[in-house]
């Protein structure tokens, strides 16, 4: 077991610019080993932006935009996983290391089939973890399991992003980022998603970092949350002393 209260994750005076706009704010937040942190904001408040920072993706994407002599990409401040330094670290090792993105929109490869999908996620795992883990994403959702000859881009919203969050497990995440995972589904998938999702922290040691802009249906599941607004950090509690924040109440459950 893990001393109690190690931080995984620390984020410290983190800016991102594009151009001369300014995406993330001077933002600094601490992810604790084994629990759940949630980023909240409404659209264009800088969570993509900051998760794809923490993955690294930040990097590839300045590299591609120098190349086409598109817009330029910068960033300062700092990123620690498990007290090492790995603001400047390439993906790709990131991923090697157990950070590893469920990005927004699901972005499953249609035209490859959902156990496709899945086995891809694997690259990392050996046969063992490989096979371990899929079992326990078929048994985790077995709504897939009907589907995994089925072509991705077949499958519904729900079906895509239950097939992109077991992709991810797949590839053996000590820090898994969930970006805006409930987006455009229906209230009753998003309560399976978020049950789901505290289900994955309960049962295995692997470390969650939401962000979602329909913050109701994950609140609960939470265990310390942080709200953006214009890139910036603005409120931080754990779950019961944000939902007993009247802004937060105003802005998330409209009352």
């Amino acid at each position: 077991m893990s001393p109690q209260n190690e931080i995984l994750l620390e984020v410290k005076d983190l800016m991102v610019f594009y151009e001369n706009a300014v995406a993330i704010n001077n933002v600094s937040l601490r992810c604790q080993k084994g629990k759940i942190t949630g980023i909240f904001g409404a659209n264009s408040a800088g969570k993509s932006t900051l998760m794809s920072t923490i993955a690294g993706l930040i990097l590839d994407l300045k590299k591609k935009e120098e190349r086409k002599g598109g817009e330029r990409i910068s960033w300062f401040g700092e990123i620690k996983f498990r007290g090492k330094d790995i603001t400047n670290v390439e993906p790709f090792e990131r991923a090697s290391m157990g950070i590893i993105l469920c990005p927004e929109r699901r972005q499953v490869f249609p035209e490859s089939t959902a156990l496709e999908n899945l086995k891809i996620g694997g690259y990392l795992a050996t046969k063992e973890q490989a096979r371990t883990s899929l079992e326990y994403v078929l048994d985790l959702f077995p709504e897939l399991k009907p589907l995994l000859k089925r072509e991705a881009g077949f499958l519904s919203g729900g079906e895509q992003q239950m097939l992109a969050t077991g992709r991810a497990l797949m590839a053996q995440p000590k820090l898994l980022l969930l970006d805006e995972p409930l987006l455009g589904l229906a209230p009753s998938v998003e309560a399976r998603l978020a049950k789901a999702i505290k289900k994955i922290n309960e049962q295995t040691d692997i470390t969650v970092v939401l962000s979602e802009q329909y913050a109701r249906p994950v609140f609960p599941i939470i265990d310390h949350g942080y709200v953006l607004e214009n890139g910036s950090v603005v409120l931080d509690g754990t779950s019961e002393e944000l939902m007993n924040n009247p802004d937060v109440l105003s802005a998330y459950f409209g009352i």
